[in-house]
């Protein structure tokens, strides 16, 4: 599996998402400057976790500005695989990649600690390495993780079985308990808590391993 990090000024995840990948593949990411205006040939582009611009206007939105997403929308409109973590998950809700938005969260106060998630839906390029039901442990955070959808995308998103992940004790006040989706191709996941911070056992955990996997295993 051919993997891309795109990195925003300020991101500050973006090496943990290429180690973890690497650790994962034993393949080189590519790390992509945001004013790149293209993408090199890979299977998934990650936009990792950070402070994209400082978190200036809304989290998210200067980034979606940057040259580099004309390609990723091109990526995604072809099927290929993007994952947006964190800071990336506010991106590509600001690009319209997947609905909804990120807001401040309901206590006002940055979150930043292990949180149980449950695992809602196998069936997916990212998680059908995990049982349906599963609780898995990721950390989160981040200032502004409260997802927000009108009810009839949240119905929608039920309906159609594209909430992936959901938070066992919400953090943040996310509508349902929401922690990650998929678009309607099912190809885009936008995850507020960070997978690739639990993929080496010497960080003190590995329940993010299963998510690299199910990439690997679909897109290699």
């Amino acid at each position: 599996m051919k993997s891309a990090v795109i990195v925003f000024p300020a991101s500050n995840c973006d090496r943990d998402a290429a180690t973890a990948l690497e650790q994962m593949t034993g393949q080189k990411t590519h790390m992509v400057w945001h004013q790149d205006s293209e993408l090199p040939d890979v299977d998934l582009v990650v936009l990792p976790g950070g402070f994209s611009y400082g978190d200036y206007l809304r989290c998210g939105a200067m980034a979606n500005q940057s040259k580099i997403m004309g390609a990723i929308k091109k990526h995604a409109d072809k099927g290929g695989a993007v994952l947006g973590i964190c800071n990336g998950f506010q991106v590509l809700a600001e690009a319209g990649l997947v609905p909804g938005v990120l807001m401040r969260n309901a206590g006002l106060k940055f979150v930043c600690k292990p949180v149980a998630l449950t695992v809602e839906e196998t069936q997916s390029t990212f998680t059908r390495k995990y049982s349906a039901g599963q609780t898995v442990t990721f950390p989160v955070a981040h200032g502004e993780g409260n997802y927000y959808a009108d009810k009839d995308t949240l119905d929608r998103l039920e309906g159609e079985g594209r909430v992936m992940f959901r938070y066992q004790n919400n953090p943040n006040g996310s509508a349902r308990n929401i922690a990650g989706i998929l678009n309607e191709k099912r190809n885009v996941l936008g995850l507020m808590p960070h997978p690739e911070r639990v993929v080496d056992p010497l960080n003190g955990g590995t329940d993010g391993r299963a998510l690299f996997q199910s990439l690997i295993e679909t897109l290699s």
